[in-house]
């Protein structure tokens, strides 16, 4: 471990400390803390410790390998050839939307009967000791379920489509770079691994400018408004965050990439967020770990609100100084940036 996080572990003391003790009453499930970070951006480099994290992302089961394999489905199976898109047509751009409707459906849907209506796995795992939200006014129709669906759904896949299909129609009329598997094979390859990097820069961004105060209160609001979150809460947004969410695609203006990629690109956009809001760490099944699902540092966020902007995997909120490490000191610090803005 790096001499900066010795120094920083024994700065905040052991669980007995009174912060410590009541930040962890506060969580059904709280992974150990301080939250581990990329190895990547440590010192001294470990390179073991950096390719066992990447290898839990390409080399393992999860989400990231889920939409590479949803992308490839969609691909072959579903979208017409790019020539067929030169000219906005209901067939080939309803196809599109199909493409992420029926496996965002099925898989938030599935999550969500799972974890929450059947209690599948208890509350192994499950981070907050809360049950979603009815008879709530702050929710559209005053249930948490139906309104992160509604938004979910009517704007969140409406607007990742629309998005896609305005690349794939520049890309088909030759306005936007696009390449085949044989033009520069080494890129094609490349790109899988270079998009959620891009996704994580462009969201700490964005996420960080929806939390300006006017802002917030104009659009960013309806998605805190799940503070204990679950599975149909990954793109419940308000149409205008979901339209600063999807600026993301513009890369596939200036960069030269397939459908293949834009496809996995929206699948790692919008399917991923399901599994890290679905308030549970890992998917299990008879007792044992399937999948890694949620992340507790995103789960912080909408807990506590001013602090983890970006993800886990980049150091955004470390190098700008918003990184809330799981600890009940970082609570504090990020509650009184909280007060600061608010007030």
């Amino acid at each position: 471990m790096p001499a900066d996080l010795d120094m920083a572990e024994a700065d905040r003391g052991t669980d007995t400390d009174p912060a410590e003790v009541k930040e962890a009453g506060r969580w059904n499930h709280r992974p150990p803390t301080p939250i581990a970070q990329n190895p990547l951006f440590q010192w001294p480099p470990r390179p073991a410790a950096i390719f066992k994290w990447y290898a839990a992302f390409w080399f393992e089961i999860s989400t990231t390998t889920l939409c590479l394999v949803l992308a490839l489905g969609a691909y072959f199976l579903i979208l017409p050839p790019l020539e067929a898109m030169q000219t906005f047509q209901p067939g080939w751009m309803v196809r599109v939307w199909l493409a992420n409707l029926v496996p965002q459906c099925l898989i938030a849907g599935g999550l969500h009967y799972w974890l929450i209506t059947s209690k599948g796995q208890s509350d192994k795992t499950k981070f907050d000791p809360r049950d979603q939200n009815r008879n709530n006014g702050s929710f559209t129709f005053n249930n948490q379920v139906l309104d992160n669906m509604f938004w979910h759904i009517a704007s969140g896949i409406t607007l990742w489509s629309a998005a896609q299909i305005g690349v794939f129609w520049m890309m088909a009329n030759g306005y936007a770079p696009s390449m085949l598997f044989p033009d520069n094979p080494v890129w094609f390859i490349a790109a899988f691994v270079l998009i959620p990097i891009w996704s994580s820069f462009h969201f700490y961004w964005v996420h960080r400018a929806l939390h300006w105060p006017p802002l917030y209160k104009l659009a960013h609001a309806l998605h805190h408004r799940n503070v204990n979150v679950g599975p149909w809460s990954g793109i419940a947004m308000h149409p205008v965050e979901h339209l600063l969410f999807y600026t993301n695609f513009a890369i596939h203006l200036v960069v030269p990439s397939h459908p293949l990629h834009v496809m996995f690109h929206g699948y790692v956009q919008s399917t991923h967020p399901v599994f890290s809001h679905s308030g549970f760490e890992e998917l299990v099944v008879k007792d044992n770990k399937q999948l890694s699902m949620g992340v507790f540092f995103h789960q912080l966020h909408h807990r506590y609100f001013e602090c983890n902007y970006g993800t886990v995997e980049m150091p955004w909120d470390r190098w700008f100084g918003s990184y809330h490490d799981g600890t009940g000191r970082a609570t504090d610090e990020a509650r009184a940036r909280k007060k600061q803005m608010y007030t």
